[in-house]
């Protein structure tokens, strides 16, 4: 079988060796992985850590596990302690770009030789991001790149990876930390990351504002920008803006006077 088929079998053997019918939560360990690999007679996985983040983020439950779900609700996969995890069920919640926003034209100041040799659509996401200033243009704040792909513990929830952190101010000297989401590929939006970033944030920067941050490749290589929040135990959009990276020369004297339009109370 694939790696993506060995690791569906094996979620789905860890899931129903403690699944019972009714059950809307229950915990299990990352050992479970190694063991259920062997019961399978398929090869265990190098990176364990690699099979939970596969089903959370790259490829869907399987059926048998989807179709237990209640309806209007699916199940997640969250970090619980160091090495632990939880299969808990959430309403059903999708963070994807809308299709009637205006796309706004950003003068492109990738550096060509990032263009070139990056090496993968999340790291090509976060370069861009990050050479062009978008967290500053999307929140209006002066941020700085602080460390990408932070990898650290939360308590209550164990470890966790943020793609990007960047620390900012606004002009009244206030102070934020923007935990950031990149998606590319096929990578799909986690509301569960969502929620892991905010209560990193909330425990490591107990003293700044948090904005959580996710910004995904559209086609005709847009980037769609979205400003996140935690509300009833959900994710919800504050905002979203779509940008185009283009050549100076290709945003007109309309596009101009049309954005001016946009800014307008």
């Amino acid at each position: 079988m694939s790696k993506s088929n060995n690791y569906l079998a094996i979620i789905e053997k860890i899931f129903f060796s403690h699944y019972q019918e009714g059950m809307r939560e229950f915990e299990f360990n990352r050992t479970e992985i190694g063991v259920m690999a062997t019961e399978l007679g398929v090869d265990i996985p190098k990176n364990l850590g690699d099979v939970i983040y596969s089903v959370r983020y790259r490829i869907d439950l399987p059926e048998k596990i989807v179709n237990t779900a209640e309806a209007g609700y699916e199940w997640i996969i969250s970090g619980v302690k160091r090495a632990g995890y939880k299969f808990h069920q959430v309403k059903m919640n999708r963070v994807v770009p809308r299709d009637d926003l205006v796309t706004i034209k950003i003068p492109d100041a990738t550096p060509e030789i990032i263009e070139r040799y990056a090496l993968s659509d999340e790291q090509a996401l976060l370069a861009k991001v990050r050479y062009n200033r978008l967290i500053d243009t999307f929140l209006g704040i002066t941020a700085s790149s602080l460390q990408n792909h932070l990898r650290t513990t939360v308590k209550g929830v164990g470890q966790i990876e943020i793609d990007e952190i960047y620390v900012a101010v606004d002009k009244y000297g206030r102070q934020f930390v923007i935990p950031v989401q990149a998606k590319g590929g096929n990578d799909k939006h986690a509301v569960v990351q969502t929620k892991q970033d905010i209560l990193c944030c909330a425990e490591k920067f107990p003293q700044l504002i948090c904005k959580a941050v996710s910004a995904q490749f559209m086609a005709d290589n847009k980037i769609a920008m979205f400003e996140l929040v935690v509300q009833d135990d959900e994710v919800k959009i504050v905002d979203e803006k779509h940008y185009l990276l283009v050549s100076a020369s290709n945003i007109t004297d309309g596009d101009i006077i049309q954005y001016s339009q946009l800014a307008k109370p």
